[in-house]
């Protein structure tokens, strides 16, 4: 039996930029589209031309790919006809495929929003399709507040879908606008709007996450008779966020309840570069990926307990419910307290370090580690301060520099124009190939400006850090008083697209965040030999 097809509607340059702290230029919007349209999104949703400069310039020049690129914008306004209204011919200029129109489906909103008659609302949007068939492009419907609106008033809400399909809509989307429609509603009233004419496959989901439901929510559509999904890259969005297509296509891809069934534009060697879409995305919004984030987080595929680890290394599949390969992430077997020596055999050996299950020095380790840990170290979070304490303990570490010793100062004071400021300095003594380098430096605050004084002249080693930046700091108060143990996790990347973290506990806040810049920077230096080994052995 042939499978139906399911639709990708991307509205991540969008709706997606109606997040708090997003705003899209341009060149990021252009950006975005081009990672969409490669990965294979039917739909790419870029704005709303006339509303703002940036979408208007996006809309400015014929974007051609694979995906069909979409226009939105509201329908034509009440009173007014299709010729005399500058904001529908705004996108009827835009050089667009499709063009997405945001409806009135809830006649509450008719009134009060729109202030016209619920019969003048269903002759914007028949006109505002034909509209935009008639200028040669494709034409969709968002039914806003549609699920709402069926509640209150089902008959119109009805209407309103069928008046758009009736005039040609490529796509009539059902939308959750509030995010507070439930699985079992959506099943329902998405069965209704099809038992009263609307084919499932002209129908559309676009879902909310306000109860954490809008991936159940879409899914829920999809298995009631839609075909098109919407959503956003990491489900970012207005207040909770839209439903999460990172999320909903593996589902869709890898699940037999789907798989079986229905087919999307992805297939599953595109899947393997989800991971990276999605983190790629986040890198371009200057965030750090969510940890826990289904299927592409670095904890997606991650185990703690030393009996789980101990089942992995034996079948995957007792603690997996899809191979991490699938999405191009990675298996993650943790040290910790917890861990036993399965964990910490699994995390060697996927770091290149073999060691056998009795040899005594794995039992130092072990020891190690859990001692460290009591006293607040973290390295389920530290991967690479873990492999250089791992490494030290079962082999060596280069001796690349030592810090001889360092001083940092904060001082509050007025300035020459009579300004109260507060001024950090830090002094760092650096012994580089027998020789001491005195490095000094400000920045703003105590750590700012002892990571700079630190890598500031490391002689011969100077030109390898270079590309070295630290993208998180975390600090973590383990007790309490002002004489507390602090935990600083600082995460660094560098040119190649690694990203590593590294710890330090102290109960001095400047000592830990030392331990940590230490192990970044050390760190940095012995991935840059292994790399170079690569390269020559190739």
């Amino acid at each position: 039996m042939a499978k139906e097809r399911i639709y990708l509607f991307d509205t991540t340059l969008r709706d997606g930029q109606q997040t708090p702290g997003v705003d899209f230029s341009v060149e990021d919007k252009i950006a975005i589209a081009n990672m969409l349209d490669a990965f294979g999104m039917d739909y790419v949703e870029g704005g709303y031309p006339g509303a703002n400069p940036t979408d208007t310039a996006f809309f400015s020049k014929k974007r051609t790919g694979r995906a069909g690129f979409v226009a939105f914008g509201m329908t034509k306004r009440a009173g007014v006809s299709v010729s005399n209204d500058p904001g529908l011919n705004e996108l009827l200029r835009a050089k667009s495929d499709h063009i997405c129109f945001v409806g009135k489906s809830w006649d509450y909103h008719v009134k009060v929003a729109l202030g016209c008659t619920n019969e003048e609302n269903l002759e914007s949007i028949d006109l505002s399709v034909k509209a935009a068939i008639d200028a040669g492009k494709g034409a969709m419907i968002d039914c806003e507040h549609f699920f709402d609106g069926y509640k209150a008033n089902p008959a119109y809400a009805l209407a309103c879908a069928k008046t758009a399909y009736e005039a040609g809509a490529r796509w009539i989307v059902l939308c959750d606008t509030n995010g507070g429609t439930q699985p079992s509603e959506i099943r329902e009233i998405v069965a209704a709007v099809i038992a009263a004419g609307v084919p499932g496959d002209r129908l559309g989901i676009h879902a909310h996450n306000d109860t954490g439901q809008a991936v159940a929510n879409s899914l829920a559509a999809v298995e009631a008779g839609v075909r098109q999904i919407q959503g956003t890259l990491n489900g970012i969005g207005e207040r909770c966020g839209n439903a999460n297509l990172v999320t909903i296509i593996p589902t869709l891809v890898l699940k037999p309840a789907y798989n079986e069934c229905f087919e999307t534009g992805i297939d599953r060697e595109a899947l393997q570069g989800l991971t990276k879409l999605s983190h790629d995305f986040d890198e371009l919004l200057n965030r750090s990926p969510e940890t826990q984030a289904p299927y592409v987080g670095s904890s997606a595929f991650a185990t703690k307990a030393g009996i789980h680890a101990s089942a992995l290394l034996k079948d995957p599949r007792t603690y997996e419910h899809v191979e991490p390969e699938t999405v191009g992430n990675l298996r993650k077997v943790m040290v910790s307290d917890q861990g036993g020596k399965s964990n910490f055999i699994n995390a060697l050996k996927r770091r290149g370090i073999d060691v056998g299950k009795d040899d005594p020095r794995l039992d130092t380790l072990i020891t190690i580690v859990k001692e460290r840990e009591a006293t607040g170290y973290a390295y389920e979070g530290a991967d690479a301060s873990f492999e250089l304490l791992a490494r030290r303990t079962l082999g060596s570490v280069p001796d690349f520099f030592r810090v001889e010793s360092f001083r940092v100062m904060v001082e509050r004071r007025f300035d020459a124009n009579g300004q109260l400021k507060t001024v950090s300095e830090a002094v760092v003594k650096t012994v580089i190939d027998g020789e001491t380098v005195m490095s000094v430096a400000e920045g703003h605050g105590p750590v700012n400006a002892l990571d700079i004084a630190i890598r500031k002249d490391l002689g011969r080693y100077q030109p390898e850090i270079a590309d070295l930046e630290l993208v998180d700091y975390k600090v973590r108060i383990l007790n309490g008083g002002t004489e507390a143990i602090t935990r600083v996790l600082i995460e660094s990347s560098d040119d190649t697209g690694a990203r590593w973290w590294t710890v330090g506990v102290s109960d001095n806040i400047i000592d830990a965040s030392f331990q940590a810049l230490m192990d970044s920077i050390v760190y940095k230096l012995m991935k840059n030999r292994e790399l170079a080994g690569k390269v020559a052995a190739e």
